[in-house]
């Protein structure tokens, strides 16, 4: 139900589309010149079968989707990105080299709540891309420092900081830390193994300690990845039960450090967890025909923040815009290139 496993055939066929048309022109159709030069393959994923080593490949192995529109909207001022829960701002710890954090927590109520409708960025590949002027980016907690973070809040933007959550990922500075019994079968990327979330005991400090460090860089929020385990190969028993559980747990992580969290995909417990989460991040409901059951985020007034990798503009941002959703299309690789709704 994400990009990691549910897409895997198709991340090995549009590896070798990129691949075969490195020739192509392409870029950023937000009107971000910038965002053309700074594409690259992201440090969190490596597809089975692609034989490009991480680096920065132009922006050019990207094919443009025909027929998609480059839609208006794209450089909309930021202003003030969504609220908080109560009135008062969460203070960023102070950032450490580290992954904990000795700051004292922000004050209960003051995390940031995501509203419907902001537009955002999200690149988990090469070197931030600063210059796309929207509200809100979405961008990995390990490869980025306290500095990048700083740089966007500068210019007005709210910061979500993506940690895997769900699985383990041999090249994150502390792999070591995850005993082998919790790693299980391979997620279909090299180097992950799914995390047998049963053991809260292990994962919940180790989780903890990667949220300090997103909180000790100064985000605003977290995306975890790979939080439905349940409904995967996992090499593990797992149940609806177990990844709820283990869900809510992660959720109470984050705003016991007074940051937001996202729920990403996992579609099926949503009517659980709507309440534990302060937006959803979704990959490809409108190509499987899933919009709607995200859609009670946006009725309790909770951002969906959701792109498409296959689909053009033109067959979904007009369904996803009458949902209130904040979409755009990516490459799979997620680096800076996007075309917005």
């Amino acid at each position: 139900m994400n990009r990691r496993t549910r897409l895997l055939p198709a991340a090995v066929a549009l590896a070798t589309a990129l691949l075969a048309t490195s020739c192509s022109s392409s870029g950023s159709d937000d009107n971000d010149s910038s965002a053309e030069d700074s594409p690259s393959r992201p440090p969190a994923a490596t597809a089975p079968g692609t034989t490009s080593a991480p680096g920065t490949p132009d922006a050019s192995t990207a094919p443009a989707t025909p027929g998609s529109p480059t839609t208006p909207g794209a450089t909309t001022a930021p202003g003030t990105p969504g609220g908080t829960t109560a009135p008062g701002t969460a203070t960023p710890g102070t950032p450490s080299g580290g992954t904990g954090s000795s700051t004292a927590p922000p004050p209960a109520g003051a995390r940031w709540q995501p509203t419907p409708g902001l537009t955002w960025q999200w690149q988990l590949g090469g070197s931030v891309d600063q210059s796309v002027d929207v509200p809100v980016y979405d961008i990995d907690g390990f490869e980025n420092d306290a500095s990048v973070v700083a740089a966007l809040h500068a210019k007005g933007r709210k910061v979500i900081c993506y940690i895997n959550a769900g699985s383990w990922e041999n090249f994150r500075p502390d792999a070591n830390a995850f005993a082998k019994t919790l790693q299980g079968s391979d997620t279909g990327w090299k180097g992950e193994k799914w995390f047998d979330i049963r053991k809260l005991d292990q994962l919940k400090p180790l989780m903890a300690a990667r949220f300090d460090m997103c909180r000790s860089k100064g985000f605003d929020a977290i995306e975890p990845d790979t939080i439905e385990a349940y409904n995967q190969n996992s090499g593990f028993p797992l149940t609806g039960d177990d990844q709820i559980k283990y869900n809510r747990m992660l959720a109470q992580l984050a705003h016991e450090r007074g940051l937001a969290i996202g729920l990403k995909n996992d579609l099926d417990q949503i009517p659980a967890l709507l309440g534990d989460f302060d937006f959803a991040v979704n990959e490809e409901c409108s190509q499987f025909d899933e919009c709607e059951r995200v859609a009670p985020f946006i009725k309790a007034g909770k951002a969906v923040f959701h792109v498409e990798y296959k689909l053009g503009t033109d067959q979904f941002c007009a369904k996803a815009k009458s949902l209130g959703f904040s979409s755009m299309q990516k490459k799979l690789e997620l680096d800076a290139w996007r075309r917005p709704c």
